[in-house]
């Protein structure tokens, strides 16, 4: 079941102070705190000793799209590796991101000493970047919701596995599924695309392209995220 859209109230001249959003402050403040939480993930590839090729290919596909899609791509990436916000607090975020649009800063105090905008502020980004998909199970067979609750992947498989990989070129992922007791790959579309017939003995990550390793009988076989087999 999806979530119910959230209905705005009626600015009216009693309660604009409280309900009105200045459109250009409401840009440029999600501009810096999406700046803010592509440093950080600049900052976690590097600690965790990922491929300064894979980090570099990110930042690069990143740079030239427009804001909602930059949202959109490192929310994707949120939710693939969540680790890379343990322990962020999104406060710190956001009044890093007041100071990068603040000119003084008095300017920064009002608006960190705002309440009404602060909480505006926090549910706004929480909603962009917090947007994790979740398995489910239905009579011992798994399947996948999106943070709407809309249906990716129908319960139908006996094992689902999200990959933990981000490629260059920010396409979705295929997931590895396992069907009457052979493992696959298939795109979480809601339309259950195989990318990767139910043929193998298993299937593991591989931390560059081809993204996959998978094994059929005792030979092992390369998998890109289309499917398609290179000699290992």
């Amino acid at each position: 079941m999806g979530k119910t859209k959230e209905i705005k109230p009626m600015i009216t001249p009693d309660n604009f102070n409280q309900e009105y959003s200045d459109p250009i402050e409401e840009q440029q403040i999600r501009h810096f705190v999406c700046l803010e939480m592509g440093r950080r993930i600049h900052r976690y590839i590097k600690a965790m000793r990922g491929s300064k090729l894979q980090m570099l290919r990110f930042e690069e596909q990143l740079k030239d799209l427009p804001l909602h899609e930059k949202e959109t791509a490192i929310a994707r990436y949120i939710d693939l590796n969540r680790k890379v916000i343990k322990g962020l607090d999104m406060k710190i975020v956001l009044a890093r991101a007041m100071a990068n649009y603040s000119d003084t800063f008095s300017y920064l105090v009002t608006l960190v000493n705002d309440k009404r905008k602060m909480v505006h502020y926090l549910n706004l980004i929480n909603k962009i970047y917090i947007q994790y998909h979740e398995v489910i199970e239905q009579n011992g067979k798994f399947g996948m919701l999106d943070c709407n609750g809309k249906t990716l992947v129908e319960p139908q498989y006996e094992f689902l596995r999200t990959c933990y990989v981000y490629v260059d070129d920010l396409r979705t992922m295929p997931v590895i599924a396992q069907l009457d007791g052979k493992l696959g790959l298939i795109l979480p579309d809601g339309k259950g695309t195989i990318v990767a017939p139910f043929i193998y003995s298993s299937i593991t990550l591989r931390d560059e392209p081809p993204y996959f390793e998978a094994k059929k009988g005792r030979k092992k076989i390369l998998l890109d995220t289309d499917g398609k087999e290179y000699t290992a």
